[in-house]
């Protein structure tokens, strides 16, 4: 059974930080991505990275937002900087083949954590 539970997530000022993490469980690591959904809008790519830590980016994040994984601990971390308003969403991992920006390209989700940034 994979799982996957997303912590990390809370309300913060703009300008301000947060660390995403994402702790995997019943599979082998694969390419991990994080999404994010905002009320009223589509679920969209965020970040992603491949087993052997190639990164894809969606370009309003960045220079902002980093994602990175401890492949001993099984886990997948999105370090938030910068946050401004308009990153507000619930951020959701999940597991793909590749870092496709395509949510249909990944078949296991998390619950989701809510980010808030408010001005």
């Amino acid at each position: 059974q994979v799982q996957l539970v997303e912590s990390g997530g809370g309300s913060v000022q703009a300008g301000g930080s947060l660390r995403l993490s994402c702790a995997a469980s019943g599979h082998t690591f694969n390419a991990m991505g994080w999404f994010r959904q905002a009320p009223g809008k589509d679920r969209e790519f965020v970040a992603g990275i491949t087993w052997n830590v190639n990164t894809r980016y969606a370009d309003s994040v960045k220079g902002r937002f980093s994602i990175s994984r401890d492949n001993a601990k099984n886990t997948v971390y999105l370090q938030m900087n910068n946050l401004k308003p308009e990153d507000t969403a619930v951020y959701y991992c999940a597991r793909g083949n590749g870092v496709s920006v395509a949510s249909s390209e990944y078949d296991y989700w998390g619950q989701g954590t809510q980010v808030t940034v408010s001005t």
